[in-house]
């Protein structure tokens, strides 16, 4: 039978030091047996699973918002609308949101084909002062309804642009399985379920109630080794013995170190 730290030594290879050694600079492992940054890594690989779910649903919203008001402005026909294309920076050297709409809009033969092409960095662009007068000035307020009454168009495409920066570093970071575990991840989820909640209460509520992340977010691990393993009676024991140990063998119930073992390996 395979012991816990067979399970950390196996993990931590196949994954690589230099990956893990981001969680146990976190975690700070008293020992080669101790599991916290394993299980750190876990929990934090499910939770970006879960983000993915507001995030996805999120960024639909906000794109079918845009494509609402270019539709109001271009016509339904906007991604071949030159004007548009026009109206778009070319930034040379860096992302350029006229070359990606070009680009798609050669290769699909639909408006609705080509939304889901453009990059995120696309719709969040779309936010920026340049467009107020062409779009947003007489369209903002129309597509996102559920704005507060005191702020103005500047203000609330703002407040947008910012919110949609910061989804768009979260979404990369998770798309590059990157750690996301010391960012404000309560702001984040408030940050997505306020784009969404622009456009409808109803949504943001449905959203809100098919998500995994608060749950998450409530419980981050003590120790619970992977979805994929659960600890034995016998792991649970020589891991009580471990604690014994670092306790400098004192005197005193071994009941007190199975319950504290109990508690790092299964949060009980």
């Amino acid at each position: 039978m395979s012991s816990t730290l067979d399970f950390i030594v196996a993990i931590r290879d196949a994954l690589s030091p230099e990956r893990i050694g981001t969680y146990e600079s976190q975690t700070q492992p008293g020992n080669q047996s101790d599991p916290a940054a394993i299980s750190l890594y876990a929990w934090n690989a499910t939770l970006a699973a879960a983000l993915l779910t507001p995030i996805h649903i999120c960024e639909v919203v906000v794109r079918n918002a845009v494509a609402d008001a270019l539709v109001a402005v271009y016509g339904p026909r906007w991604p071949w609308d030159r004007r548009f294309a026009l109206s778009l920076p070319d930034n040379r050297g860096h992302y350029s949101p006229r070359r990606d709409l070009c680009k798609v809009s050669s290769e699909q033969s639909s408006t609705g084909k080509v939304i889901p092409e453009l990059k995120f960095a696309f719709w969040e662009a779309m936010f920026t002062a340049r467009h107020d007068v062409r779009l947003w000035d007489a369209h903002l307020f129309r597509v996102f309804p559920a704005h507060e009454t005191s702020e103005t168009v500047q203000s609330l495409r703002k407040r947008i642009y910012s919110d949609l920066g910061a989804v768009r570093n979260l979404r990369n970071r998770i798309a590059h399985h990157e750690p996301i575990f010391k960012r404000n991840l309560p702001l984040d989820l408030q940050r997505l379920v306020a784009l969404v909640r622009l456009k409808s209460e109803l949504v943001a509520s449905w959203m809100a109630a098919n998500q995994s992340c608060t749950t998450l977010l409530l419980f981050p691990p003590v120790f619970n080794g992977g979805a994929s393993w659960a600890p034995t009676h016998e792991e649970i024991a020589n891991f009580a013995y471990l604690i014994w140990q670092e306790r400098g063998q004192r005197a005193g119930s071994p009941e007190d170190d199975w319950f504290e073992a109990q508690r790092r390996m299964r949060r009980a």
